[in-house]
């Protein structure tokens, strides 16, 4: 029976053994995937295997199985591959058959070649995703997550006496890398290298099929150390700062399942062979065809086939969609996870009033701006009718400071609470300058990124406080008015030249303002500062200092759990809320609007969901009525003391 180190460090030789086992059945397929499938169901074993997310691509050992959570920033044209193909040995004529599957290059041993002509071949379909890290993803996911996994790897290590794969140590030095660096400088010494064996038929698992497009996935790297090369490669990541691998992530199954901006967490085979630097090399020197006669543009081939050592490709064999990346939460919600469920909501009570003393401080004692934070917090959209989002609770923070280090905090707090977040202050400069709406690249044929592809259940934080007077040109324009459709629609119209095409999104937006913000939102809280610290930051920084890092975890799962729960108001709620509310309008029509109830309804929701109750009730309803009268009273109090309107 294979043992751990088999099935992690040489995922291949499984394969092998099950395509070998059972071809020319087409069911080879299908078993690779249940092995591996119920290998990850075994003791934790998913720990085990190491995340890019963690250890560094030169680190890791090539063709080993590994995982990765990221996003899917750009998905590519789907590609032809040689599912099966039949080698031949010219001299004794003995024939063996190949899988390409999980493969960039066909491999064949010494004096065989690859015969094209032959019946066994199966040319399949893979697709392949552009993705990248989370972006905006918190420093503290990361640093749990990889605890988590380093301590129980070696838990489990213990008990099944084998080395845990996630751990890496600083003895095993970047030697990978640079001799990836040093193959593509030196070509010669690579081509020697593997003259006999993979270089043979390196491109050739490809031939068959548009040899342009449809060949290995290239490195260019180099051209990335030629006195004439072309510009630096662009990861292309969303945010900018963001750092983390991009990853080629070639899928093979059910693809259709996954979109643009999805959240993934996937488990294949890395492939990081400096070969694919070298053949795609061979061909763009060596070919003698026009330029326009290529399926790729130089551009698009720069772009699709970035070098292994700074893009890795993964082979997927197993793929999921992510509810969230929280690690301190089950991954799905479902039976398995009820104890966990059912233990946290036990403590909820306490666990909700220490969340909110917390915010209290950091709004510098206004609670209710913070009981406003914390139903803006836990909102999410959980349907959409027609082209209405419902369930998104915009919150424009007003009366801030003009002072950056409060909103830079406030920011730095949130940060510390959701699992992704990113804050974007709006200037004149910052507007007119900002890429924020993604856009197609018809020459290299790729969706360029921009700050609002974000996964969803991020946390946006816009900083009007620094927004003096200005001119905004035609991109401040389309900025301004793409931020707008974000909190209006929930969706983002990426800009595809000719046409503009919708992306649905899930942003949790939070606006902080002086007076009342020029971007629409769904609920307007006025601060009202109960102290003012004498030095802001010092202020600040000791409040998270004293905060417990288990107090922190329990306001992180608090908020993430919450998000996901279900919700409903029975009928006979539901009469007593119309009755209510035409008693309402009754009593004063003119301030009373379709538009107050609707977010009355909201805050309920949130409130009830707050307190771990997951249907509205009479109290519940009382108390989002009272919290809506405060609210407005003291927007109406700031309006007759600045005599406008806020």
């Amino acid at each position: 029976m294979p043992c751990v180190a088999d099935w992690l460090n040489n995922p291949f030789s499984i394969v092998q053994g099950i395509f070998a086992q059972n071809v020319p059945n087409s069911d080879w397929e299908k078993k690779v995937t249940e092995y591996f499938k119920e290998k990850l169901k075994e003791n934790n074993a998913t720990n085990w295997v190491p995340s890019l997310n963690d250890v560094p691509v030169h680190y890791l050992k090539p063709n080993s199985l590994v995982k990765f959570r990221c996003m899917v920033q750009d998905m590519f044209d789907p590609e032809f591959y040689m599912g099966v193909y039949e080698t031949v040995d010219p001299n004794t004529n003995a024939r063996v058959l190949h899988f390409g599957k999980y493969r960039d290059v066909a491999e064949c041993g010494p004096q065989q070649e690859i015969d094209l002509n032959s019946s066994q071949t199966i040319t399949s379909e893979r697709q392949t995703f552009y993705c990248v890290p989370v972006p905006g993803e918190s420093t503290w996911v990361k640093e749990i997550s990889f605890v988590t996994e380093l301590v129980l790897s070696y838990i489990s290590a213990s008990q099944a006496r084998v080395s845990p794969s996630t751990s890496y140590t600083p003895s095993r030095h970047k030697r990978s890398y640079e001799e990836d660096e040093d193959m593509d400088l030196h070509p010669t010494k690579q081509k020697e290298q593997h003259m006999g064996n993979n270089l043979c038929c390196g491109s050739e698992i490809h031939g068959c099929v548009e040899p342009k497009r449809l060949e290995t996935e290239a490195s260019a790297g180099h051209h990335l150390t030629s006195p004439n090369c072309s510009p630096p490669l662009d990861l292309n990541f969303p945010l900018p700062g963001e750092k983390g691998p991009a990853c080629l992530v070639k899928v093979y199954e059910s693809w259709d399942s996954f979109k643009v901006n999805d959240v993934l967490e996937v488990y294949g085979i890395l492939s990081v062979d400096p070969v694919l630097s070298i053949v795609n090399n061979d061909e763009r020197e060596g070919s003698a065809l026009d330029l326009m006669e290529c399926m790729d543009t130089a551009e698009e081939q720069r772009v699709h086939s970035p070098p292994a050592s700074l893009v890795p490709r993964i082979h997927v064999i197993l793929a999921q969609k992510l509810q969230h990346i929280n690690p301190l939460l089950p991954a799905c919600l479902n039976e398995e996870s009820k104890t966990f469920v059912s233990n946290f909501m036990s403590e909820l009570s306490p666990v909700r009033a220490e969340l909110l003393g917390f915010l209290t401080h950091a709004l510098l004692g206004d609670s209710l701006s913070a009981e406003y934070l914390i139903l803006h917090l836990i909102s999410t959209v959980y349907a959409r009718r027609d082209v209405l989002p419902l369930g998104k609770f915009t919150l424009n923070l007003s009366g801030c400071p003009r002072n950056s280090i409060f909103t830079e905090h406030i920011y730095r707090i949130i940060q510390q609470l959701v699992p992704a977040s990113h804050r974007l202050q709006m200037t004149i400069e910052s507007m007119n300058r900002s890429r924020l709406i993604p856009h197609k690249d018809y020459a290299a044929n790729r969706l360029v990124s921009g700050v609002l592809q974000l996964a969803s259940n991020t946390s946006l934080v816009i900083d009007e406080t620094q927004l003096e007077q200005g001119q905004l040109d035609t991109t401040g324009v389309h900025n301004v008015t793409a931020l707008g459709n974000l909190i209006t629609w929930q969706k983002v119209d990426y800009d595809f030249s000719y046409h503009q095409m919708e992306f649905p999104c899930n942003i949790n937006v939070l606006i902080t303002s002086e007076g009342r913000s020029l971007l629409p939102s769904d609920c307007q809280v006025h601060l009202q500062p109960q102290l003012i610290p004498p030095n802001m930051e010092e202020y600040m920084n000791s409040l998270l200092t004293a905060v417990l890092p288990s107090v922190l975890n329990k306001f992180r799962i608090y908020l993430s759990l919450l998000r996901l729960l279900d919700y409903s108001i029975s009928e006979e709620v539901t009469k007593a809320v119309e009755e209510d509310f035409v008693e309402m309008r009754k009593s004063d029509p003119e301030s009373v609007t379709a538009d107050d109830l609707h977010r009355t309804l909201l805050v309920a929701r949130f409130l009830s969901l707050s307190a771990g109750q997951t249907t509205l009730s009479r109290e519940r309803w009382l108390r989002a009525k009272q919290l809506e009268a405060l609210r407005k009273a003291r927007l109406q109090q700031q309006k007759c003391v600045n005599g406008n309107e806020l």
